[in-house]
């Protein structure tokens, strides 16, 4: 199985995560938080970067990728553990709809 360490937070694919990032608008900055499945972890060592993906409103498919040394992530949660994964990349959920999709 996949895993990165961010911090002091083990990932492995098929987690659901809250990702806590820096957004800079004109002059303020805020935290946004992304949750989602970690469908993809791609690179070694410093160039790590994690694919994460959630569904959006009307049914939307939403992915974000962030480099895992991001100045701009704060924070990563881990709210669900995958329970089987098989597979190193789940690229196969972008082809499912509804509830099956958050499913792993």
């Amino acid at each position: 199985m996949i895993t990165a360490k961010f911090e002091n937070t083990n990932l492995y694919i098929g987690d659901t995560l809250r990702v806590h990032s820096t957004v800079v608008e004109g002059n303020k900055t805020r935290t946004q938080v992304f949750e989602g499945i970690l469908i993809a972890l791609r690179g070694r060592e410093e160039n790590r970067m994690m694919v994460v993906r959630h569904i959006g409103p009307g049914g939307i498919g939403v992915e974000r990728i962030w480099p895992l040394d991001s100045k701009s992530l704060v924070k990563i949660e881990v709210k669900k553990k995958a329970a089987n994964v098989r597979r190193s990349k789940l690229y196969y959920l972008r082809g499912l709809t509804g509830r099956q999709a958050t499913r792993v």
